[in-house]
């Protein structure tokens, strides 16, 4: 398969399952933000985590509010993702508070304002949840295109974090098309 067909295929799937997911109603949205919450409330109990990558949900992703709030609940840490000032298309993460001060990027995305006191590098991390737009059995996950997450998981398996993904039901396809750079993930909660 040449990478132009690979290319069109990839956004073809994006349009779709975005549109899938923007479409789910208030009611199965808010399901599945329950469904996760508990899930992922599992997960970090089993695997006795402290400190929680996440991220603010944006353009129909499921949403992380219940979890986030039920993590500041149980004092265990959250840092969300910012744009990295400094290198390109990559990211750091910064500790998120009930009171952090956020600002939206250049993507529209509501993420902390810098604070490097508040900076966390990610093999401190013990789970960091992605949001994707597409994912397959095989752990494969498909995001919006600009590589941000791929890049921030290089190498996961060295840097003792695990990344997990969160996604609706209506985010599964068959088979992803991958290409070289693609990090497939340690798992997918399903909501």
């Amino acid at each position: 398969m040449n990478l132009t067909t690979r290319n069109q295929q990839r956004q073809i799937i994006r349009q779709q399952i975005r549109q899938l997911r923007q479409s789910l109603s208030p009611a199965e949205q808010n399901l599945a933000e329950q469904k996760i919450t508990q899930q992922a409330l599992d997960l970090i109990e089993k695997k006795q985590a402290k400190h929680i990558g996440l991220y603010l949900s944006f353009d129909g992703e499921i949403s992380t509010k219940q979890l986030i709030q039920q993590l500041w609940k149980k004092n265990i840490a959250v840092y969300l993702p910012i744009l990295h000032p400094f290198s390109a298309n990559n990211l750091l993460f910064l500790r998120y508070h009930p009171n952090s001060s956020l600002q939206k990027n250049k993507f529209g995305i509501l993420e902390p304002k810098l604070d490097v006191r508040n900076v966390l590098p990610t093999n401190e991390l013990d789970i960091i949840f992605t949001p994707l737009v597409a994912f397959d059995k095989q752990g494969n996950r498909l995001g919006m295109g600009g590589g941000f997450y791929d890049r921030t998981l290089q190498n996961w398996q060295q840097k003792n974090f695990l990344p997990i993904g969160l996604a609706h039901q209506c985010q599964q396809v068959d088979a992803l098309p991958v290409e070289s750079w693609d990090i497939p993930l340690f798992g997918v909660l399903v909501g």
